[in-house]
């Protein structure tokens, strides 16, 4: 095998597309704390940490799902299901990146930082992907705890401490995760089945999977806005989170709908899960904006 070949694979360990998806989070979290552009070289160790604690935790499931994945034909193209790289070898290189990471946040950035990033690795290696994600179909919504992290990290970096609205952009990812992922365990059912694994779209009707998507998508949509009071956020934020926020609603809705009535879902479901991604970035990109245009809303 090829060096360049072996490096893509390790890079696959590390699951790329959930890392652009977690660090559009920080970015403009770090801008909101600071109400302004924070100092460059900080921005970048607070990236490369949070990518590499990201990239850590992503190796660990990788190897714990090691053999579920063998057997679902949407993780057949893993490096560990392919023989790219070894089971030895995701290991050492999830506890490798892990430990750089830890080390990178608490010197580059600060000691909260570290700790905020260990949590996170730990929260998603071991609380999800051991200890719920083959228990329980409410897995993702407690597992989703890791994903909020990369906020937590983002303020930290910035004010050394935590604050309310750190904990509003925590709670909105926390919210956001059921109605973004359980779409996607529709469309999968029988993949998630034939693991064991019992996520709610494979163990839950249509219809059931829809209702709590909407519920979730609504209490999202909620949440996002107490950043109005609790946060300061301006009128750019607030149009953005209710325009978007409205949009995800009504296609939430949407899902539900076909499955009341019995129809096909997965179309729907995966736009719905698509969408969802749109929905975060929209989110995040407008809370990046905001400090640069007018003042608080209220």
């Amino acid at each position: 095998m090829t060096f360049s070949r072996k490096l893509r694979a390790y890079v696959a360990l590390m699951k790329p597309r959930i890392i652009e998806l977690l660090l559009v989070a920080t970015v403009p979290t770090m801008i909101f704390a600071q109400q302004g552009m924070p100092d460059f070289w900080l921005i970048l160790n607070t990236l490369v940490g949070g990518t590499l604690a990201a990239g850590a935790a992503g190796a660990f499931n990788c190897y714990i799902d090691r053999e579920e994945d063998r057997v679902m034909r949407r993780t057949a193209k893993r490096p560990l299901v392919t023989g790219e790289v070894t089971d030895r070898e995701a290991l050492v290189f999830a506890w490798v990146v892990a430990v750089v990471s830890v080390v990178w946040l608490t010197v580059g950035v600060n000691v909260l930082a570290g700790a905020l990033g260990a949590a996170a690795i730990f929260l998603y290696a071991v609380f999800y992907s051991i200890v719920l994600k083959r228990r329980t179909a409410q897995n993702i919504v407690w597992g989703g705890v890791a994903g909020c992290m990369p906020v937590l990290i983002g303020w930290a970096a910035v004010t050394g401490g935590l604050d309310w609205p750190a904990l509003v952009l925590f709670l909105f990812i926390f919210l956001w995760t059921p109605p973004h992922y359980w779409p996607l365990s529709m469309k999968y059912a029988d993949d998630y089945s034939r693991a064991g694994v019992p996520m709610l779209g494979a163990v839950s009707s249509a219809r059931t999977v829809g209702s709590q998507v909407v519920l979730y998508a609504w209490a999202t949509l909620v949440c996002s806005l107490l950043l109005v009071p609790v946060g300061g956020a301006g009128w750019v934020y607030t149009l953005t989170a209710l325009g978007s926020g409205a949009w995800f609603v009504w296609h939430s809705h949407k899902l539900h709908a076909l499955a009341v009535a019995g129809r096909p879902t997965d179309k729907q479901a995966m736009y719905v899960f698509h969408g969802s991604i749109a929905y975060i970035t929209f989110v995040f990109l407008a809370l990046a904006v905001d400090p640069f245009v007018g003042g608080p809303l209220l």
